[in-house]
């Protein structure tokens, strides 16, 4: 069955904010809340930049059933994926059990400001290979001894464990990830433009590496970006703090002003054009449809910024989760 999940996002949100969001997307009948972890946001006049481990444990404080995921985070530099695994060890017990660890290979925004490399993507690639492999093992109660080209470990262990299984998912955006995925993580999270390009890039070849790798075929968390305006200002002004997720050089920018002054050099409709921009809940339920109907995601996450947030996750509840319930039958 479909579950569907709400997106806190860190970058527009202080996280007595997100906190409240979370409240609000479970009253009204979400099961997941996906919460991004950056360091620093897209842009820097109108963002914000909590830290998502701690506004999580928060969230699970003052929720009671819905489950949570990181959205995602990168356990190749800022953190040691042994570090990362006790995160999401103490988030899963302060849930109750409903923590799921979203990973991904990252961009230079989280690294670069800490004095960190940030490589191209073979060696993030052979490094994510290490860190799931850590991740997983600990989280399974292995005390870990382990050797890589660019991890070890000694004798760890995570002595506070997880209440049960911890599924670790990955971040594809193309094969290589989501054959990376089907061999060593336990789910894939994509983000959706086209739902066509999306089974053909991600879904299929995660398909093939499962079964050449004898395992079963992962379960797909699948987001699409949508900005809820009744105009084209009212819109830019509801993107504000996402527009510099556009700009050229995004993986590699370091500084949120940069991106901030190559989106404003664009032309504001060009950004506008990469969103699905929606007004009713008929348009919502128009473009994440097809993540349900052609893609037939696992998780289906509502991604979406707008001027009334709080009413906004309201109508979704009340309007837009029935319908898509029904098309996932």
């Amino acid at each position: 069955m479909t579950k569907f999940g709400y997106f806190c996002g860190h970058e527009q949100w202080q996280p007595e904010e997100l906190v409240r969001h979370a409240v609000l997307a479970e009253r009204a009948g979400f099961d997941f809340i996906v919460v991004s972890e950056h360091f620093h946001p897209w842009v820097d006049d109108t963002s914000a930049s909590g830290y998502a481990y701690s506004t999580i444990g928060a969230m699970a404080q003052v929720t009671e059933t819905v489950e949570f995921a990181t959205g995602v985070t990168t356990p190749l530099f800022r953190y040691h994926p042994a570090v990362v695994a006790q995160a999401a060890a103490t988030l899963d017990r302060l849930s109750g059990g409903r923590f799921h660890l979203g990973v991904g290979t990252g961009e230079n925004l989280n690294e670069g400001p800490l004095g960190l490399p940030f490589p191209k993507y073979a060696e993030r690639a052979a490094r994510m290979s290490e860190a799931l492999q850590i991740m997983r093992r600990l989280l399974d109660g292995e005390k870990l001894d382990f050797e890589g080209e660019y991890y070890r470990t000694d004798r760890a262990k995570l002595y506070s464990p997880p209440l049960g299984k911890v599924p670790i998912w990955l971040a594809a955006g193309g094969p290589k990830s989501s054959a990376l995925a089907a061999r060593l993580a336990d789910g894939i999270i994509t983000s959706v433009k086209d739902p066509a390009v999306t089974r053909e890039r991600v879904i299929d070849p995660a398909a093939a590496a499962a079964e050449e790798a004898g395992r079963p075929q992962l379960p797909v968390l699948a987001s699409r970006w949508s900005v809820r305006a009744s105009t084209e200002d009212e819109a830019w002004q509801a993107l504000s703090a996402w527009r510099g997720l556009r700009a050229p050089g995004r993986l590699e920018a370091v500084d949120p002003a940069e991106l901030r002054e190559r989106a404003d050099a664009m032309d504001r409709s060009e950004i506008l054009s990469r969103y699905s921009l929606v007004s009713t809940a008929a348009d919502y339920v128009e473009v994440y449809k097809p993540l349900v109907a052609d893609l037939a995601a696992d998780v289906v996450t509502i991604q979406t910024t707008a001027l009334d947030q709080e009413g906004t996750i309201a109508m979704l509840g009340s309007e837009v989760l029935p319908e898509l319930r029904a098309v996932a039958g």
